[in-house]
């Protein structure tokens, strides 16, 4: 069941809740072009400050460490912030931490104003979330959700390419330079579009913990954590397997990369038309969906075409975050920031765990398409958390 009391009072009336739904979305898209055009840009900012490439992965471990500490922090420190006042806040510190990254003169310097970059990324996207579900009835929240999603997921198509060419012809720091601008768009968009709105009386922080003691929050978030591992252990080592095992030019990856975000786009657009109406048994579907199309990757990465596809259903696969994104919504009574925020966390966590699995299978000489199976047991894995918190809840049904 929804939890209505957890939605906050609207002091004012909305605009067209499709341009609400689109200014959030410029901030997804803001914040999903930082976070993975760093990783491209890597090369350049690592010659730049004179540090090795492995050093300047410690860049991307920072702005994640961000992401996990910001997110359940700054929820419980805002319950009494007006949402609306939240996104401009959130943004604009986003805005500011991406202008450091740009002028950062040391590594030192860049591993601090990533790690600040991280923070708001968390929970801007759990209270985007929450604002967008909001402003339309309970039956089409999750497609709500999945439009906000929409903007980290174009993101992997148009930002991240386009972040990465202002990088490579004019340097490194003008891709994080339009990341900032990009916030402070997302900020003046939330100020002028996005209804004010103010908390509920009883808002604090010790309720917002009290999502902590609910076992369906701490289990749709180890779905999350565990389950979109596997998406990450293939992702992560996508550009050597296609280079080493498809044996296709460098040139070509990219095409390969973009089927990835197009997935992942038209995911966000379907399948939150069906989670509307069955929202767990989706997640279902989507865990076993994933797992079979990660464990074809072991033999896709053969053939062009054929990896091509794979990688553009395991796209799909991400709407994932969608439906658990809605399901915490549903499951955390009168916490919601805190959850929404947290489901971000758990995904950080999957980003960590899934490569981390998919390293070792490697290291172990598994081979690049072991990521594949990888990926496989860990969204078997995720589907198993779902059976014990569809069997929790059915038990807590007879209980009443």
């Amino acid at each position: 069941m929804p939890a209505p009391s957890s939605t906050p009072a609207r002091t004012g009336s909305a605009p067209h809740v499709g341009l609400v739904h689109a200014a959030l979305a410029v901030g997804g898209f803001a914040i999903g072009t930082t976070e993975f055009a760093t990783m491209s840009l890597l090369p350049y900012f690592a010659r730049d400050l004179h540090i090795d490439e492995p050093s300047a992965g410690h860049v991307i471990s920072a702005y994640a460490l961000g992401v996990v500490v910001g997110a359940p922090l700054i929820a419980i420190l805002s319950a009494k912030v007006p949402r609306r006042t939240l996104l401009i806040a959130l943004m604009t510190v986003f805005a500011v931490a991406n202008a450091l990254s740009a002028l950062a003169q040391s590594y030192t310097m860049l591993l601090l104003v990533r790690f600040l970059s991280g923070l708001p990324h968390g929970a801007y996207f759990g209270v985007a979330s929450l604002v967008a579900a909001s402003l339309v009835p309970d039956e089409r929240r999750t497609q709500a959700v999945g439009r906000v999603m929409l903007g980290l997921t174009v993101a992997t198509i148009v930002g991240v390419p386009a972040a990465t060419w202002l990088g490579q012809a004019f340097g490194w720091r003008y891709g994080f330079a339009i990341v900032a601008v990009l916030a402070l768009i997302t900020a003046g968009l939330a100020v002028a579009i996005v209804p004010q709105d103010r908390p509920q009386r009883d808002a604090s922080p010790l309720r917002e913990l009290g999502a902590l003691r609910r076992p369906q929050v701490w289990l749709t978030l180890a779905i999350g954590a565990i389950g979109f591992g596997g998406l990450f252990a293939v992702y992560t080592y996508l550009t050597a397997t296609l280079t080493q095992v498809t044996r296709i030019s460098p040139a070509l990856v990219p095409v390969v990369l973009a089927s990835f975000g197009i997935g992942m786009t038209i995911g966000n657009l379907v399948v939150p038309r069906f989670a509307d109406k069955r929202l767990m048994r989706t997640g279902g579907v989507l865990l076993l969906f994933m797992a079979l199309v990660l464990a074809l990757y072991t033999v896709a990465a053969h053939n062009f075409l054929a990896v091509t596809l794979d990688v553009f259903a395991i796209g799909l696969g991400g709407a994932l975050g969608t439906v658990l994104q809605t399901r915490l919504m549903d499951v955390a009574g009168d916490a919601q920031t805190l959850a929404a925020a947290l489901n971000h966390s758990a995904f950080n966590v999957a980003n960590a765990l899934g490569p981390w699995l998919g390293g070792m299978a490697i290291a172990a000489g598994l081979g690049w398409t072991s990521t594949g199976w990888v990926g496989c047991a860990l969204a078997l894995g995720g589907f198993a958390v779902w059976c014990a918190s569809v069997l929790l809840e059915a038990r807590g049904r007879r209980a009443v």
